[in-house]
């Protein structure tokens, strides 16, 4: 009985978010969702080198052979250390997947 209580609670209080969110754009019908302002938040993102592997979603190694493979890479050097831009490199990674 408690437990069904409790997700009662946390509904109404998820749809009051989600109501109040949309009645603040009630007047800007092309405002961003929520889902367009999470990603718009990864455009200026920056990968480490140590990581890209888990952004592509294949091995260390997979990632270092590719990354020598393509030398159109996007990415910077800053301080010595090489950083790839996420929204740069998801637009290089499909762009490469269609040819």
């Amino acid at each position: 009985m408690e437990i069904g209580l409790i997700l009662v609670a946390i509904g109404i209080a998820a749809a009051g978010y989600f109501i109040g969110d949309g009645l603040k754009n009630f007047n800007n019908p092309n405002a961003k969702g929520m889902l367009e302002k999470l990603e718009e938040s990864d455009d200026h993102e920056l990968i480490k080198e140590s990581e890209v592997h888990y952004f592509m979603g294949i091995s260390k190694d997979d990632a270092k052979s590719l990354i020598k493979e393509h030398s159109d890479v996007p990415h910077l050097l800053l301080n010595g250390k090489i950083y790839y831009p996420k929204a740069k490199l998801r637009k290089w990674l499909l762009k490469i997947g269609d040819e």
